[in-house]
């Protein structure tokens, strides 16, 4: 889902995204001239790593999401939650992934592992 930058106002403009059983949905604003705000949740269901014994498991997530978007590269070290998008469109389908990406990455234990403390060493 391609949104262009120019079409985004003052006004909100709402949006709703699902792809593979993550929803995405909120609204884009223009926060200034070259930036906007997006404000969505992002729920739903993904298949995650146990980052102890390696098994797949479902992690079910509702989180909220603010970001700056901008249509020029910006260097501003206080704000790292700025997605540049550089060719005049905002793709919501390549910030959910992104998001859904950040998630896979943490730390994660499932249910077996979560509640022990034993040290643990796997050969493979």
């Amino acid at each position: 889902m391609k949104i262009l930058f120019d079409k985004i106002g003052h006004s909100t403009k709402p949006f709703h995204l699902e792809e593979e059983g993550v929803t995405l949905k909120g609204s884009l604003q223009k926060s200034g001239h070259h930036k906007l705000q997006l404000d969505a949740e992002m729920k739903g269901i993904t298949q995650i790593c146990c980052n102890r014994c390696g098994e797949s498991f479902d992690y079910s997530f509702d989180v909220p999401l603010k970001l700056t978007i901008s249509d020029r590269v910006v260097e501003d070290k206080d704000d790292l939650d700025i997605i540049e998008f550089l060719d005049g469109e905002i793709d919501i389908s390549f910030i959910l992934n992104s998001e859904i990406n950040a998630l896979k990455s943490e730390y994660q234990y499932c249910k077996k592992c979560s509640g022990d403390s034993e040290l643990f060493e796997m050969e493979f």
